[in-house]
């Protein structure tokens, strides 16, 4: 008993230290488009319009277990839907070799992989690729989508079919949903970025409108938002 008390505690000391929140909302499940904040404390320092999966959000699996009715989507591989949920945002990643960030960076070498396949034992892991991979994303694209980006830790235990590779990147052009990911400008990006600390334990928080007071219960330096008023 004495010990589930303390994980309680442990875990509320966990949702209230978080001192930099990347906050995203939609306004239903099946939008591809929302709007963002990202709050230092409880001061508002950027707003942003940003992509999400060309089919919208489906609930994946973070730090959080919000209420959910029995309608609502699942976030599952290949859905090409965005996560729905409160996750962890562990690094950065990009295609400079070195970095000057406060959060942990990670070169996109061209071998650096995604692997998307559910039934590998690396699926949803950044690793080195050896060739015998099945299914996964090369880091290094053409496109320059991921010429930085930050690293979403959704569905970090890797339960299989529940979703892989999930980043906050460069949009492909203006308005252009994802596969699953959270894009937006560069300039954007840029600034999330070089704001990122992990001493602060940023997170995203991504939620359709109707989640907008239980997040305001869990997160009173929210309250104030316009995003979720």
């Amino acid at each position: 008993m004495i010990k589930s008390f303390l994980i309680l505690i442990s875990f509320h000391i966990f949702l209230f230290s978080s001192q930099q929140i990347v906050l995203v909302v939609a306004d239903d499940f099946n939008t591809s488009k929302a709007s963002l904040e990202f709050y230092d404390d409880n001061i508002l320092k950027l707003k942003a319009e940003v992509n999400l999966g060309t089919n919208g959000l489906g609930w994946g699996i973070g730090e959080l277990d919000l209420s959910k009715n029995d309608h609502d989507p699942r976030k599952h591989e290949g859905d090409k839907k965005a996560p729905a949920g409160v996750f962890k945002l562990t690094n950065i990643f990009g295609y400079e070799n070195n970095s000057n960030y406060k959060l942990p960076y990670l070169y996109a070498s061209k071998q650096l992989i995604c692997i998307d396949d559910s039934d590998s034992k690396f699926y949803n892991q950044l690793v080195q690729a050896k060739g015998d991979e099945k299914s996964f994303e090369y880091m290094r694209r053409k496109d320059n989508q991921y010429k930085y980006g930050v690293t979403v830790l959704h569905n970090k235990n890797g339960v299989s079919q529940r979703g892989s590779c999930i980043f906050l990147h460069i949009q492909k052009y203006e308005g252009s949903s994802t596969a699953g990911c959270t894009s937006m400008k560069e300039s954007d990006l840029k600034r999330i970025i070089n704001l990122l600390d992990k001493t602060r334990n940023p997170i995203l928080i991504q939620i359709p409108k109707s989640s907008s007071e239980e997040i305001k219960q869990h997160y009173k330096q929210l309250s104030e938002s316009k995003l979720l008023n």
